[in-house]
């Protein structure tokens, strides 16, 4: 952990929402998929958020999961080393980030490095994970282990296709948004910022 001090004022109660998203089911759930992805010999952690923090926050195990989501001989990350150096710790997360991004998790869903390594927000981890999960379950490429409904599958492209008819049909349609202007008129207006003359 970071060497902080306690937070005041604004800044504790910024922190204590940012607590608040932390979900402990999830937390459960996401736990057992990395032990399931990255192989039995994975320890367990203890419950909590705290403990879940510390379970990943070596980077090891995010490199061994985002591995796993890839064939045999294509892994985006090709060395994984446990380390006791922060910087390589963080290092190896900003791996796994950059690794998250190509595979396909959209940059608003990513967490920054500092959210994991100093605790600052965890919520933010567990839904990069999620979306993770969510995009390896839509991939469906046989790379996914554990229950395929812990994760919701994403929603594929629907393409509609119009017939050349169908689309010259549709220009002659109004719609009820465009309104109509039957029997306007500008009678009464005057030019704009002058006042109205009353005869």
């Amino acid at each position: 952990m970071a060497n902080r001090g306690p937070s005041y004022g604004l800044s504790r109660e910024v922190q204590e929402k940012i607590e608040q998203k932390y979900d402990t089911e999830l937390e459960s759930r996401l736990v057992d998929w990395i032990i399931i992805q990255c192989g039995e010999n994975t320890e367990h952690p203890p419950p909590g958020r705290q403990h879940f923090q510390k379970w990943l926050m070596d980077g090891t195990l995010l490199c061994k999961l985002i591995n796993s989501l890839h064939p045999k001989g294509k892994e985006p990350i090709p060395k994984i080393t446990e380390s006791k150096m922060a910087f390589k710790q963080m290092e190896q997360i900003s791996q796994f980030l950059k690794a998250a991004e190509i595979y396909g998790i959209r940059t608003t869903d990513i967490f920054q490095t500092v959210d994991l390594w100093e605790g600052k927000d965890m919520a933010a981890v567990q839904r990069t994970l999620m979306a993770l999960g969510s995009e390896a379950v839509t991939r469906d490429d046989g790379c996914y282990r554990g229950d395929p409904a812990w994760f919701h599958r994403k929603a594929q492209k629907n393409r509609r296709g119009f017939s050349e008819e169908q689309l010259r049909q549709g220009q002659n349609v109004i719609g009820l948004q465009m309104g109509s202007n039957k029997g306007a008129s500008q009678s009464g207006m005057t030019g704009y910022g002058m006042p109205r003359q009353i005869i």
